[in-house]
């Protein structure tokens, strides 16, 4: 019994030979190091994972980024009416509800004239392109008299041709963005889908940023939290801010230009204030096609340079007004990243690929200001140059 007893316990037994050296017994217990092989290879893979998940299911995936877009919008309101006593499920439910409210009172009020307006727009189309290219003429007529050396009558048919070509292009464009709305989203599928997917996230939030944190590398767990925190920052306080700036441009330039009297007013001013979000490249779109809707309209350059004012305005208060007062110096992404941001996410993926630009862009430019500190404390930057041979 007692060397049954010791043979369980592990002990040698009296009168047994000696195990042989390295055999029998317990070897102390190593902690297992990562290599930083196995640390490349495991990022590589999340990353090269991440994106043959996009590429495969990008055709099923706007609604539901959209959905994470909203629910990180308004985590903050749900985290406030957490605090203050509402269940997370109420409050959760409360704030998409009223989301969604707003977004149908805004489609039946809006829809309907902008609809109305695509309609005159179609009816008085050949009306503007007669009236840009009178308008066309006469300028160059003007221009001809001073250098008639350098404009000819050809040189006037040709520009007074490409003007109306213009005009029924964005014209017939505009049209078919507003009016052809609903084959171009799949409405069903976001109505449907959007709200209770950005619900249940909303809902979960907290907890899921936990498990995230949770599965973190340990050596590296700190540093992707700062990364994180850094990337919350800009992406936050250039979302909303742009968002709400968005919203007063739009309002801004539908008054403006309706108060004017552009018939399409309305229309073209709600779109200038939602292409905002592309820095510069927006407004400048909104501007030009008022301009040449005033030209077609009015006739005279004196409403096309009121059209003209009324952008001018627009942008300086939005550069020293709302941008000071709303974003201050928390943003940190280049206007020139934005845009190409912007425009590559929109060629590789569409709709989806716009939808993940900046945030993109945002993690990206975290992380190479990161890198960049990194390098500048390392001996690779501050190794001082070698003095004689």
């Amino acid at each position: 019994m007692a060397g049954l007893a010791a043979e369980r316990a592990g002990r040698p037994i009296a009168g047994d030979p000696a195990p042989p050296p390295g055999r029998g017994r317990a070897l102390p217990n190593r902690p297992r190091v990562a290599t930083r092989g196995q640390r490349i290879g495991l990022a590589a893979g999340v990353a090269v994972a991440l994106l043959l998940g996009l590429w495969l299911f990008s055709a099923i995936l706007t609604p539901f980024v959209l959905a994470a877009f909203i629910a990180y919008f308004l985590d903050p309101q749900a985290t406030h009416l957490t605090r203050i006593g509402v269940p997370r499920t109420v409050a959760a439910l409360l704030l998409i509800l009223a989301l969604a409210a707003v977004a149908l009172l805004c489609l039946l009020l809006l829809y309907p004239l902008l609809v109305a307006q695509i309609t005159v727009l179609l009816q008085r189309l050949p009306t503007y392109v007669l009236g840009i290219g009178q308008a066309v003429r006469e300028a160059l007529a003007a221009l001809a008299e001073r250098l008639p050396d350098v404009v000819d009558q050809r040189l006037q048919d040709l520009a007074v041709g490409q003007a109306g070509a213009i005009i029924g292009f964005l014209g017939s464009a505009l049209a078919r963005l507003v009016g052809g709305g609903v084959a171009l989203f799949n409405v069903f599928t976001l109505v449907t889908v959007t709200p209770v997917v950005a619900f249940y996230l909303l809902r979960d939030w907290p907890g899921m940023l936990l498990r995230m944190d949770a599965w973190l590398p340990r050596r590296s767990a700190a540093t992707l939290r700062q990364l994180a925190r850094d990337t919350d920052r800009v992406l936050s306080a250039w979302l909303r801010g742009q968002l709400i700036c968005c919203a007063l441009l739009a309002v801004y330039y539908a008054a403006g230009l309706s108060a004017l009297g552009l018939e399409l007013g309305l229309t073209v001013g709600l779109m200038s204030g939602i292409l905002s979000f592309i820095p510069y490249v927006g407004s400048i779109t909104g501007m030009l096609t008022a301009l040449a809707l005033a030209l077609a309209q009015f006739g005279t350059w004196q409403g096309v340079a009121m059209v003209l004012a009324v952008f001018v305005a627009g942008q300086v208060v939005e550069g020293y007004v709302i941008y000071p007062r709303l974003l201050g110096n928390r943003v940190e992404l280049h206007a020139v990243w934005v845009i190409f941001a912007l425009f590559a996410g929109g060629v590789a993926f569409g709709f989806l690929g716009v939808l993940l630009a900046v945030p993109l862009a945002a993690t990206l430019g975290v992380v190479a200001r990161y890198w960049l500190r990194r390098y500048l404390e390392s001996p690779l930057y501050l190794d001082p140059p070698r003095t004689g041979t």
